[in-house]
């Protein structure tokens, strides 16, 4: 092989992951003009799509072994159009352009959150602990926007009255994302390995309950993860003075 030759494959970029990537990408800037279409229903739907995509890409670099530098540095990018700038967006459109200020204030916490959030991640990926993530990881952040969101355009809640609870959430995820607040990350889970029977079919009756009414399941399950990161905290807290006082 000649010198250009392998100058060409160094500076190429694997394909497949990053096709991923861009689908999540593509996703949360749908999410954005949604809105400003005023089709908020597709908006947050898109947001729940960009997850599944962000979820896929890295699991796909690994098992065709093509992981770069240029894909989690693109990766970082998409998450902070698809969960940190699109829910914010979609959350203002909605219901916070009658507050002002207020409601830019609330989804700039949100989106500048979301920012700090990843820029923190991608310092401390050799030296944080698998197990756990520091701080509401932005994905589950935003789901909470969009399932707000969703949860009450099904349900035909008046805007006027609800989006006081949504401003609450909205500062709350921003706040939560830059928190020292541990979250579990379920790495620990090995997906490859054999279950009990009975797993299998506790996963697709859950799978059917959520595809049953995705909109307030998906909403309460991703708010009982936000909730669950001061939990898990004092817990391992309260354990490590106990630890010492014996």
């Amino acid at each position: 092989m000649t010198p250009e030759k392998s100058s060409i494959r160094r500076r190429g970029i694997y394909l497949l992951p990053n096709l991923f990537t861009t689908g999540a990408l593509f996703s949360g800037f749908y999410a954005i003009t949604s809105a400003m279409g005023g089709n908020f229903e597709t908006a947050a739907i898109s947001i729940f799509v960009a997850m599944i995509l962000d979820g896929m890409d890295g699991r796909v670099a690994r098992l065709t072994n093509t992981q770069s530098e240029f894909g989690a540095q693109y990766d970082s990018l998409s998450d902070m159009v698809s969960f940190g700038a699109a829910p914010a967006l979609v959350m203002y459109l909605w219901a916070f352009n009658s507050l002002g200020k207020l409601g830019l204030f609330a989804a700039f916490v949100h989106m500048a959150g979301g920012a700090l959030r990843l820029a923190r991640f991608n310092t401390q990926l050799t030296s944080a602990d698998k197990r756990y993530f520091q701080g509401l990881p932005s994905p589950a952040a935003a789901a909470i926007l969009a399932g707000f969101i969703w949860l009450s355009l099904d349900q035909a809640l008046p805007v006027e009255i609800v989006k006081y609870i949504g401003i609450t959430l909205t500062i709350c995820t921003g706040l939560l994302m830059v928190s020292n607040f541990r979250y579990s990350s379920f790495k620990e889970i090995d997906l490859k390995g054999k279950v009990p029977f009975f797993v299998a079919i506790a996963v697709m009756l859950g799978l059917a309950v959520i595809m049953a009414k995705p909109q307030t399941i998906l909403f309460f399950l991703f708010l009982a993860y936000a909730i669950s990161g001061p939990v898990i905290t004092l817990v391992m807290r309260k354990r490590r003075l106990l630890g010492r006082k014996q």
